[in-house]
């Protein structure tokens, strides 16, 4: 009967002691505590069978010790965080931890609802659009140095409107003749190609694509009879009724050129003065 009742580690009788009994085997309280207690995170002392043991992530604790490591306050049915092995209540984190609202400057308390933009944080109530402040939520926006816009305040405010599709102008677009176009309907006014990467010309205020001005307005070179665009600086030659490149602008002869020289005209041909001697001459 003795050694029935004896502890199941030591072997000691557990007549009138203090015993526990676990997988249907009595232990002793001190064979017990040394065995199967689990020690304090606080404390560092074993949590007897008569304590409470509370427990978080295979971490145990008295009830007495289970307490915020900066308040110094019980966490015991309070919510609480834990942070780099530390367990914070929720005011200790929040002050410590927790973002702090880009509007209104105070803690953005954990649980509750935080928008971010641009690396800034707010209350959801908090971020609201600037001019009709209600609040933004997950809906599109237009940010400037003002202030975030939903888009129809935006548009409202600050948008310009396209010259040819009269839609709105979000971000970019391409302004010509104190008028701005999206990049898409600038257009060239005779062939109707994207004029947003190409050189143009304009005339009566249209723009034109650089083939469909030279088709429909250019003058042409007198001597190469390509069009004469003036485009990049470049110079040409007028007389009379006639145009020339600069660079075509020769002596009908010897070729030489006659840019800021004297020549002499025959009929459609020019002559240096040399080459033109002994002829008629216009001039």
């Amino acid at each position: 009967m003795t050694s029935q009742f004896a502890c199941q580690y030591c072997t000691a009788s557990l007549l009138g002691k203090k015993c526990v009994l676990k997988n249907d085997s009595l232990y002793c309280a001190s064979c017990y505590r040394r065995i199967f207690s689990n020690h304090c995170e606080q404390c560092k002392e074993p949590i007897e069978s008569c304590s409470k043991d509370l427990c978080y992530k295979t971490r145990h604790w008295h009830e007495e010790c289970f307490r915020c490591t900066k308040c110094n306050h019980s966490l015991v049915e309070k919510p609480f965080v834990a942070k780099d092995e530390r367990l914070l209540c929720t005011e200790c984190y929040s002050n410590e931890c927790s973002s702090k609202c880009f509007h209104c400057k105070r803690t953005i308390m954990p649980g509750s609802r935080k928008m971010e933009f641009k690396g800034n944080y707010w209350h959801e109530t908090c971020f609201v659009c600037e001019h009709c402040r209600q609040p933004i939520g997950t809906k599109p926006l237009i940010s400037k140095e003002s202030g975030n816009y939903c888009v129809s305040c935006f548009e409202k405010e600050f948008a310009h409107y396209c010259n040819f599709c009269k839609k709105v102008i979000t971000s970019g677009g391409i302004t010509f003749r104190d008028q701005i176009w999206h990049k898409e309907c600038f257009l060239c006014s005779g062939c109707r190609k994207e004029l947003c990467e190409e050189e143009f010309m304009s005339r009566d205020d249209y723009p034109f694509c650089l083939d469909c001005y030279n088709h429909l307005y250019a003058k042409k070179c007198a001597a190469c009879t390509k069009p004469i665009t003036g485009l990049r600086g470049a110079k040409f030659i007028c007389f009379q009724d006639r145009q020339w490149h600069s660079e075509c602008f020769n002596c009908g002869k010897c070729s030489v050129s006659l840019v800021g020289e004297g020549f002499l005209t025959q009929d459609m041909d020019i002559f240096c003065r040399k080459c033109g001697s002994g002829v008629d001459s216009d001039i």
